[in-house]
């Protein structure tokens, strides 16, 4: 697996994707193509249900060697962002603030407690160095 050169790119494009969860915590979201990486600038999970709470997870499945030049002593392949938590009815849970990146392949997957009770928004940008 390559790793993209992000000072060499080609194209940046700002993106922004939202879902309605399933009770599969799974489930595929977004991937990151060859030759690409994925800056994950905000995820939002919104409960939308009248009376009940749900919880949330969220997690980076697949993910590469990291960036060139850097060495990580164990890393996971797979990693939750968010596992489990809670969003009570009526309100939103902030779970990525700060950018992160997707490295090529890598796979952002997650899901609710209860479907169709939680929706995640994604703000993103995707740069490309093919």
């Amino acid at each position: 697996m390559a790793n993209p050169n992000i000072v060499n790119i080609t194209t940046i494009h700002g993106g922004n994707a939202a879902w309605a969860l399933t009770n599969t915590v799974t489930t595929v979201l977004l991937t990151a193509s060859a030759d690409v990486v994925i800056k994950i600038n905000s995820l939002i999970c919104t409960n939308i249900h009248a009376s009940n709470a749900a919880t949330v997870s969220v997690g980076i499945y697949g993910m590469g060697t990291g960036a060139t030049g850097a060495s990580a002593n164990g890393p996971l392949a797979d990693c939750r962002i968010a596992n489990l938590m809670n969003v009570p009815q009526g309100d939103s849970l902030v779970i990525v603030d700060k950018p992160i990146y997707m490295m090529e392949n890598d796979i952002l997957k997650g899901g609710a407690s209860a479907a169709t009770t939680l929706e995640l928004f994604c703000s993103y940008e995707v740069i490309n160095d093919a």
